[in-house]
């Protein structure tokens, strides 16, 4: 047997097409201690994501880590579960069959979309598969993290390149590294801030809480604190916030290295010891929902600064599906395909 697989077909009645595949990180298939372990074994064991030499992360994954931390992680999975199942992956297809019809739309059936994840299903593998049988010879890779991290974007590009080199007949490929200083990104982005606190009835202090990273990987280059940065002062600026109405954190530190600085747990102890007992926080570094965002800051940060002394805490909800998202993600794709179409 040979060692490639055909990839896109040598001829097809189908009319070349360019497809777009829209990546997010990935799930459990269930909230259950199975599911979750397989997740967790595929998601921590990219050499992306945890840069440990593997003769010191292999015995910690495989023995505690995969052991007890799917038993925390899928009771925390099932606090946010829906009816549809898991928030990430239910608002992510949404987000892209509305990117599908916005390019539909625009370039008619020129143009496929498909959904695919990092980790669990749909793959990528299934995604670029589907994608090359509607005969796309041009495929364009839109991850949806605004700004670019290699854990996260780096790991798209990854996998994308390991189902591809066992292609014979490799598409054209293009790859969107990120989108963070993008205006309609940003104007929604604001908009979805502002709504909320029309919402609420008042402006409070806003916290911007970004998953994340060690430190070692942006002394080693990676731009994704000074991104998170950018989008910082630009929102700042969109919605005109003085100097103490709102500060900047990471969230979701894992291990024992040092993460990002300020915690967003610490910041937000840091406001209630200084009086702020009103807070808002959004997360502009996730694209949709999930279990950072709805159980992590939602549920367990809200408790920590309710019982340090404060009065309110509201957390925006991500863009999801909305459409001023989809907008703006649509119009970023078309951007990347211009000579394509």
């Amino acid at each position: 047997m040979s060692f490639y697989e055909a990839g896109l077909p040598r001829a097809s009645a189908q009319p070349a097409r360019i497809g777009v595949l829209v990546v997010n990180l990935g799930t459990p298939a269930a909230p259950a201690y199975r599911p979750v372990r397989r997740y967790l074994r595929e998601f921590l064991g990219d050499r992306r994501v945890v840069e440990t030499p593997r003769a010191v992360w292999w015995p910690l994954l495989y023995g505690p880590i995969l052991t007890f931390r799917p038993l925390r992680t899928a009771r925390n999975y099932r606090s946010v579960w829906g009816p549809e199942g898991s928030p990430l992956a239910v608002l992510s297809a949404r987000l892209g069959d509305k990117i599908g019809a916005r390019l539909t739309e625009r370039l008619g059936d020129r143009v496929s979309v498909r959904l695919a994840m990092t980790y669990g299903e749909p793959g990528l593998a299934a995604g670029l598969r589907a994608l090359a049988r509607e005969n796309a010879r041009r495929v364009l890779v839109l991850p949806l993290y605004p700004q670019y991290c290699a854990a996260t974007t780096g790991s798209v590009f990854d996998a994308t390149t390991r189902v591809l080199r066992r292609w014979r007949v490799l598409p054209e490929l293009r790859f969107v590294n990120e989108y963070h200083g993008d205006a309609g990104y940003l104007d929604a982005l604001a908009a979805r801030i502002e709504g909320h606190w029309s919402a609420a009835g008042e402006r409070s202090h806003l916290l911007f809480s970004y998953h994340g990273i060690p430190v070692e990987y942006v002394t080693a280059g990676d731009p994704y604190r000074d991104q998170a940065e950018a989008t910082t002062r630009a929102l700042v600026a969109r919605l005109g916030l003085a100097d103490d109405a709102w500060s900047h954190a990471y969230q979701s530190r894992f291990g024992p290295v040092e993460w990002l600085q300020p915690y967003t747990g610490v910041r937000l102890r840091e406001l209630a010891d200084r009086g702020v007992r009103r807070i808002t926080v959004v997360s502009p570094s996730f694209a949709v929902d999930c279990l950072e965002t709805l159980e992590e800051i939602a549920i367990g940060y809200r408790e920590e600064f309710l019982a340090h002394g404060g009065e309110r805490f509201t957390m925006v909800p991500a863009l999801n599906d909305t459409d001023p998202h989809a907008d703006a993600l649509a119009a970023i794709a078309l951007r990347h395909l211009g000579g394509w179409v």
